[in-house]
């Protein structure tokens, strides 16, 4: 939820505090709710409930998509974040249950002790917008209870810390939760009360998120719950150690795209961000970055990129460090382009995109995409220059001859005389007067009501010449009495060659 939030407030979207708010997520019959924030939890919302039954709980329920491959993107990328702290990290749930686990043996002293460990925890996730609950145990299960249904910052004592929480701690299925509040079992210290042998003929054939006497031993360490985090990514960089401190890198930049490249082709990835820091000697860092439209690690095609860039660097009084590394790679393996020769015609491209993308920048270069949409002005998109263009709707049929030459926006005319259902006779452009000698249409094209305002007018499109010979694309907007507006507007929208 708080994701969410932070993307609203960058996009100036600011939620008030006391507006319930869910984010759902489709269910088995219909759409369920997948986070809430606090005033949603406090007007009585639970998660995993049915949104139509929420509404009804609570009628100023604000609602939104949530997007849970988003949220666990995140999670795993805060997983990695959190090592600075241990080396055993690892993302653990989702939604308002989601979390980090941390294996912090043999490093809390390097912070000043547990206490301050998960003070400095604290403070630093607070930095980034979001809050947490910590807790600290000997075990996996024992702190995911507490940090749950615990204080909110929790250091594991003794099993007596663990006997009052809920049975929801033993992180169970929601069929056996009821089942254990059924039996009268609500805590940890009550389900652990109860003789082992009943609970294991009860249990005996249920899975591991279905039977609480594994969880709970996972949460005594009478079983065991090893942490396996994931590899972390590989980090592409190539560095200089200078004895003396320079001012100028450009000699050690083609060593650093040499070395870049190597490691880069033995990865079999190819760059699609560089950036090139230098170090300076009174501890300031100045950077600069360089984008490729395809992957590469071309050593002198990488050394280019960085050709009219390298004055932005302030060297200061000098820098003994260099570092050119790549953020942002994609797989990029070994290929045979032609069998009889010759260079790859998209490499060839791709580089180009990327000289004319140093010297004019990025915005200066685009290519058109088709879009399926009737609306002409809406049927073409500008796409990135290199590489597959944004995902299409399924094509539309062909309309025939279209303009070269689309105006943007559309220029309005003004009508002399116009035929009933046809073009107009004479009219006014540019405050010049042309007559019509023959003309083609109508084509209509209807609103699209999936994203068109209400009250959008049609248009019927006219392939029009006057008497020089000159051919334009003309519309009518709206028709008389079609309770839209008044009379039609007339427009030019394009010129044919």
């Amino acid at each position: 939820m708080e994701r969410w939030q932070r993307i609203q407030d960058q996009q100036g979207n600011v939620t008030p505090d006391d507006l319930p708010l869910a984010l759902t997520r489709e269910g088995p019959h219909g759409p369920v709710v997948h986070a809430l924030n606090r005033a949603a939890r406090l007007a009585g919302v639970t998660q995993g409930a049915r949104v139509v039954d929420m509404r009804a709980l609570c009628p100023g329920l604000q609602v939104d998509y949530a997007d849970p491959a988003g949220d666990q993107a995140a999670l795993g990328r805060m997983a990695l974040w959190a090592r600075r702290w241990c080396p055993w990290t690892v993302a653990d749930g989702g939604g308002d249950t989601a979390g980090l686990v941390l294996d912090t043996t043999g490093s809390d002293h390097l912070w000043g002790g547990e206490a301050a460990m998960l003070a400095g925890i604290e403070a630093e996730l607070s930095t980034l917008g979001y809050t947490a609950r910590l807790a600290l145990a000997p075990t996996w299960g024992a702190a995911w209870a507490l940090a749950r249904f615990g204080p909110v910052r929790a250091i594991w004592r003794g099993a007596a810390d663990l006997a009052v929480l809920p049975v929801a701690g033993l992180r169970l299925g929601a069929e056996t939760l009821l089942l254990l509040q059924r039996l009268g079992l609500k805590t940890v210290g009550d389900l652990a009360a109860v003789p082992r042998l009943g609970l294991a003929r009860r249990f005996a054939r249920a899975a591991l998120a279905d039977n609480p006497l594994l969880r709970l031993d996972q949460m005594t360490g009478h079983l065991a719950e090893p942490l396996a985090p994931p590899d972390a990514p590989p980090v592409f960089r190539a560095t200089v150690r200078l004895a003396e401190p320079i001012l100028d890198p450009t000699h050690h930049l083609p060593a650093l795209c040499a070395d870049l490249g190597a490691r880069l082709a033995a990865g079999n990835q190819g760059a699609r961000k560089l950036w090139l820091t230098v170090y300076r000697t009174d501890g300031e860092v100045s950077r600069i970055s360089a984008a490729t439209a395809a992957a590469s690690r071309d050593a002198a095609h990488l050394a280019f990129l960085f050709r009219d860039r390298l004055q932005a660097i302030k060297p200061g009084f000098g820098f003994d460090l260099i570092t050119l590394e790549a953020p942002v790679v994609e797989p990029l393996a070994l290929t045979q382009t032609r069998l009889g020769g010759g260079q790859d015609s998209t490499l060839a491209l791709s580089q180009l995109v990327d000289r004319l993308t140093t010297r004019f920048g990025a915005a200066a270069l685009s290519r058109p995409g088709l879009r399926a949409s009737h609306v002409p002005e809406r049927a073409e998109r500008q796409a990135p220059p290199v590489g597959p263009a944004p995902p299409l709707l399924p094509p539309l049929p062909d309309h025939g001859e279209r303009p070269l030459r689309l105006l943007a926006p559309p220029e309005e005319i003004r009508v002399l005389y116009a035929v009933p259902e046809g073009p107009p006779a004479q009219f006014v452009w540019r405050r010049q007067t042309h007559r019509t000698t023959r003309y083609q249409g109508p084509e209509r094209i209807a609103p699209e009501w999936w994203q068109d305002r209400p009250g959008t007018r049609l248009r019927d499109y006219f392939k029009v010449e006057d008497e020089a010979g000159c051919r334009y694309w003309l519309y009518r907007e709206g028709l008389h009495d079609d309770g839209r507006g008044g009379d039609p507007r007339w427009f030019v929208h394009g010129m044919f060659a």
